[in-house]
């Protein structure tokens, strides 16, 4: 409590905290803090004597300008916390308080394995990790341990996963990684790493899930680890690393690269104790490869888009043949969007697809399906949709995805879903969708604008991990330029920038423009746009702008949450929305920005939240009549 002041003098000041604790014997400590800003004359004297649980404390003698703090011993209560400021009988002003503050001690984990501390601290040296939370033990106190990693709590904790997934490392895999003998998952993918696989993933004894995907890993994978996968005992995933061999006889195409006279060559590894025969046999296939890829309508590299090449070894491409026995003849439908139904899909290797059947296009949906396809064959995040394969035949136009168990966020966001996000979802989400944008923004060359950010085009996995989808309507920047002109409409009503629908200049701002609408949704749980009767409609932004501007920060927040969530964090997420609905693009942030304040909402969310820290929420303060104004609206 900050700032209070009383509206009739007394005498005496008594205050009840209450709390609610796990712990009867928690040890909680009170520090008042008290100055004088009033100037007094040599007649008037404030003096105050200061009880905790009716124990004296200390008297108190202000003097104009000059602080002072009161500590007190430590107290144990189950549930409430009295204490009482007097003035003796020869003060003649009442007692005055400034602020309090209640804090609790924190019950210490034993502390990390050494081994693992100095492995972690290896780590994070070696790539200057800058995360806020990794700082001190890595695993204690538990809850404050480091985001990213999990521990093991069996004795002496342990470090037994970590994820620095898209965290910008650079060089080759740090021989740390393999001091952490008790990790069984490894996520280091969407990186920079070069380099050689170590032959230490190998021979870690409890290492089960090892995700390299998406760096310029080369050289060849490890026996060692080719065994435990053979063995079923680790899953390792290496795709997108284009210089890996993973196979006994490696084809790598040097993209770019040319011979003596400027000509496009293509390399061939071949171990030398290959036969002059085998060799003969693989350019004869690479050839037949090569016709095929003609025959089934070009070179496999006719752009599809502006900027886009669709040539990828990686993605599958189907006849519309091998559709209906994916989909069990088109048994299970999982929705419906604007191309077309989406129907449930099972690969010859069992892997869960979804696939969405866009027949019949017209020519403008048919150029959006090529923009999709060409859009997710050049960008690769964890938090975009990724595509497997695709069939692009006569009248038969099909998009497979991975599939998202979760559905979408509108679902999840709708009054008629029983199963209601948490707060903590909420940002996490938030968080996702916001490194999704970020990367399309600034991490593609050139830039690229989504176009059409919305509640059901963000989509959840198993996880509740949330992915970015339908780029079906999404332009390439220029190079040299920030913006684009566009003549014709493009969105979802709603959550199209005011400025660009005014103007017909898109630039990334309008991308940030429709996520703080995302944002409002998920802080809310109320759609863009509600239609009223008479064909009024009210914009979100209409409904919350007088809450924002009374500081009811409990009507803002979806009353579903029944009030869990921190009021501090809630505050900094409608900052951070109305920030980025701001009318004129120049006021709004850019994503990299969003992306780091929405990080900080969930530090704020939990510093505030963590068992047995700073639990209690103060429900009542008996007997003082405080008059207080209620914080102004960020």
């Amino acid at each position: 409590m900050t700032a209070g002041r009383w509206k009739n003098d007394s005498s005496r000041l008594d205050f009840g905290v209450y709390w609610n604790t796990s712990s009867p014997t928690q040890k909680w400590y009170i520090y008042l803090h008290f100055a004088e800003i009033q100037i007094l004359n040599q007649t008037q004297v404030r003096e105050m004597q200061v009880y905790v649980v009716d124990k004296f404390v200390q008297t108190v003698t202000l003097q104009y300008g000059k602080p002072v703090t009161v500590s007190s011993f430590p107290v144990s209560s189950p549930d409430k916390v009295n204490f009482t400021i007097k003035a003796p009988s020869y003060s003649n002003l009442p007692p005055i308080l400034n602020a309090f503050e209640f804090m609790s001690s924190l019950d210490m984990n034993p502390m990390t394995v050494e081994d693992d501390v100095r492995a972690i601290n290896g780590i994070k040296n070696a790539y200057a990790v800058t995360r806020d939370s990794w700082q001190g033990y890595p695993c204690s106190p538990r809850n404050f341990s480091w985001i990213g990693l999990n521990c093991s709590y069996d004795g002496n904790p342990r470090i037994t996963s970590l994820n620095l997934s898209s965290s910008n490392l650079m060089g080759e895999i740090a021989d740390a990684f393999g001091n952490l003998t008790s990790l069984t998952s490894l996520d280091l993918s969407n990186n920079q790493l070069t380099g050689q696989i170590p032959e230490y993933f190998g021979q870690m004894p409890a290492l089960k899930l090892l995700n390299l995907n998406g760096n310029n890993l080369s050289g060849s994978i490890p026996d060692a680890l080719k065994r435990k996968q053979a063995a079923g005992t680790l899953h390792a995933s290496f795709e997108e690393n284009p210089n890996l061999c993973q196979t006994n006889i490696c084809l790598s195409r040097a993209v770019g690269s040319t011979g003596k006279n400027g000509e496009d060559s293509t390399n061939l590894i071949i171990p030398t104790s290959v036969s002059a025969s085998l060799v003969i046999f693989l350019a004869i296939i690479l050839i037949l490869w090569r016709i095929r890829r003609r025959s089934q309508g070009g070179s496999g590299e006719e752009p599809l888009v502006e900027g886009i090449n669709v040539a990828s070894p990686k993605k599958i491409i189907f006849k519309y043949s091998d559709i209906s026995t994916i989909t069990n003849n088109f048994g299970t439908v999982l929705g419906e969007g604007g191309f077309g139904k989406v129907y449930l899909g099972t690969l010859s290797n069992g892997n869960k697809v979804a696939v969405k059947i866009c027949s019949k296009l017209s020519s403008q949906a048919y150029k959006g399906f090529l923009a999709e396809v060409g859009m997710l064959m050049t960008v690769h995040h964890k938090n975009l949709i990724s595509l497997v394969g695709y069939c692009n035949e006569i009248e038969s136009t099909v998009l497979l995805y991975e599939l998202m168990s979760n559905g979408d966020l509108k679902q999840h966001l709708s009054e008629n879903n029983a199963d209601v996000l948490s707060w903590r979802q909420r940002l996490s989400i938030a968080i996702d969708a916001a490194h999704g944008i970020e990367y399309l923004h600034n991490g593609c060359k050139p830039p690229i604008i989504h176009r059409d950010l919305k509640t059901s085009n963000i989509l959840l996995n198993e996880n509740m991990q949330a992915k970015i989808a339908d780029f079906g309507l999404s332009k390439i920047m220029g190079m040299d330029d920030d913006s684009h002109i566009c003549t014709r409409p493009a969105g979802t009503p709603g959550y199209l920038d005011p400025e660009f629908h005014a103007s017909g200049r898109l630039t990334k701002k309008s991308d940030v423009y429709s996520f703080g609408i995302v944002l409002l949704e998920l802080i809310t749980g109320q759609p863009a746009i509600i239609k009223r009767s008479l064909g009024i409609v009210i914009h979100i932004i209409e409904r919350v702008n007088p809450l924002i501007e009374r500081g009811d920060i409990r009507s803002i927040v979806d009353s579903r949450l029944r009030g869990q969530f921190k009021d501090n964090a809630a505050w900094k997420a409608v900052e951070i929305a109305m920030s980025c609905v701001a009318p004129s693009s120049s006021r709004r942030p850019d994503m990299e920005s969003v992306s780091s304040d929405l990080k900080e909402c969930l530090r704020l969310e939990a510093d505030s939240g963590h068992d047995n820290y700073m639990e209690g929420t103060f429900l009542g303060m008996s007997h003082a009549k405080l008059d207080y104004t209620a914080p102004e609206p960020r």
